[in-house]
């Protein structure tokens, strides 16, 4: 596999970056404030899509920026993991930034430069982790995602948003701080150096099965942005924070930079060898399919919409760990598909939720009768995200599930293909009524004027976006190749 030295990496974090201070520069200029997410997120994601030829052919592109200390380097590698995490931050950051400003105009939101500002910057953590080329380098952005989307949860700054982001920085700082730093100075401590490697740093040394697992339990819980349980209660938490900034935390940055690092734990850390080996994997999987199967009852008895939502991505990110941990390789494509494959989906579903509340200030599926009436294209749109979050042919979701389910039987784990198909109909459960009832059930009798002052209608800038990740995540239904591709090249 050759390796091609080329500064692409660290360019797409800059362009976010250089967004972030030019939205500061302008925040009294409304227009060139908004537009210039737009303008940074097609360049952040022409750079990254620029660089997918060299990966899908097999090479790697490495930067090295300097060195902290024996072994340790800030330093850049892209593989085809960090292609499918990139590929699918930069894409739907476009969409969103389209998304927030209908949002945050419509409701007339506060502190809106902040929040542009925070926006920006968390994409090029997420990119950054994405390209990171040792643990270092990913924990540092790892951590800058935390600090720089804690102002985007309390952006409200109720008492609700003070309670809601303080657990989320005691759950994901309190985990990095004793957990995380733990493992790493372990991980230094025997290897002496924290580069990733194709078969696993902790590989061919001389551990005990203790001290391997110990190693391996630090990360597992200090890379809380999982959400694997009982690790999970900031996200659910987290919902006090507008819409564009729960897609961005479900869907997007933050949710996924913890499967992330999770799938580089397992695969360049660890190793598949040493998973299997010492019955880490299947272990871990018992773990993420007992967080599969509950967070999906936890979603069916939540009436609050986006409470729903959040316990379905708590179900979802351990279907991604799960497809990593069997250790076969079709469980692994599947896997590494379901990260753009949920994303797709949810953020569909997240964006469909602040379209209802932007028009009628609903927030609970029981008051949702009658609305798919004057928000066709809103409810039209999160019956697709439905289906892919159930898994339907001709959607992302289905693409993900199917190889996971083949891996499952490849593997030959019953077990974990009966979790899959049990979670698939809890899916259905929670999701199918909610367009039931918007579409096929009678709105209540003067519901309209006592809940807005004027008539229910879609806002065009809140609508397209919603509709174009809906047909996104159709598109990757009928052509996956893409991120087929991509997923293929992270199996050893």
């Amino acid at each position: 596999m050759e390796s091609v030295i080329s500064i692409r990496p660290i360019l797409a974090i800059i362009v976010a970056l250089l967004a972030a201070g030019i939205i500061l520069v302008f925040r009294h200029h409304r227009t060139i404030r908004d537009g210039i997410s737009l303008v940074a997120a097609v360049i952040m994601f022409l750079i990254v899509i620029s660089m997918a030829p060299l990966i899908m052919a097999g090479h790697t592109i490495e930067l090295n920026l300097f060195t902290v200390l024996p072994g340790i380097d800030f330093a850049f590698r892209v593989d085809s993991l960090g292609m499918v995490f990139a590929t699918i931050s930069s894409l739907l950051w476009i969409v969103a930034a389209i998304y927030c400003v209908g949002y945050m105009r419509s409701l007339k939101e506060q502190n809106q430069t902040r929040f542009y500002a925070s926006f920006a910057i968390s994409l090029a953590a997420a990119v950054g982790g994405a390209f990171a080329a040792n643990l270092f380098t990913l924990v540092i952005f790892y951590e800058v995602l935390t600090l720089i989307t804690y102002p985007l949860v309390y952006h409200k700054e109720t008492e609700k948003s003070w309670q809601g982001s303080r657990r989320y920085m005691i759950y994901l700082m309190g985990a990095s701080k004793t957990f995380l730093l733990a493992g790493l100075a372990l991980t230094y401590q025997v290897a002496g150096t924290l580069d990733f490697k194709t078969n696993g740093l902790l590989d061919n040394l001389d551990l005990s099965s203790a001290m391997l697992t110990g190693i391996y339990l630090c990360y597992l819980g200090g890379f809380a942005k999982a959400a694997i349980m009982p690790f999970h209660a900031w996200l659910p938490a987290a919902m006090v924070a507008p819409t564009p900034v729960s897609a961005l935390l479900h869907a997007v940055a933050v949710v996924k930079m913890g499967v992330f690092c999770v799938l580089r734990l397992v695969f360049d850390v660890v190793g598949l060898r040493l998973m299997d080996l010492h019955g880490l994997g299947i272990a871990t999987a018992y773990l993420v399919s007992f967080t599969i199967i509950m967070a999906s009852v936890y979603a069916l008895t939540r009436d609050d919409l986006k409470a729903r939502l959040a316990y379905s991505t708590v179900s979802q990110l351990s279907y991604i760990i799960l497809g990593a941990v069997m250790l076969s390789p079709m469980s692994i494509i599947g896997g590494v598909l379901h990260m753009p494959g949920h994303a797709l989906s949810k953020i569909t579903l997240f964006f469909c939720a602040g379209s209802i509340y932007c028009a009628s200030k609903r927030m609970k599926v029981s008051e949702l009768s009658g609305i798919g009436r004057h928000l066709p294209w809103t409810m039209g749109a999160f019956f697709i995200g439905s289906l892919g979050m159930i898994g339907v042919p001709s959607t992302g979701g289905f693409i993900s599930k199917w190889y996971l389910v083949l891996g499952s039987v490849e593997a030959g784990e019953l077990f974990f293909l009966i979790v899959l198909l049990s979670s698939s109909v809890l899916n259905a459960a929670y999701f199918l009524p909610i367009t039931y009832i918007a579409f096929f059930r009678e709105e209540p009798t003067g519901y309209l004027s006592q809940t807005t002052k004027g008539e229910i209608r879609e806002i065009p800038l809140v609508t397209i976006p919603l509709v174009a990740t809906a047909l996104l995540s159709m598109i990757m239904g009928f052509y996956p190749d893409y991120f087929l591709t991509l997923a293929r090249g992270v199996v050893p």
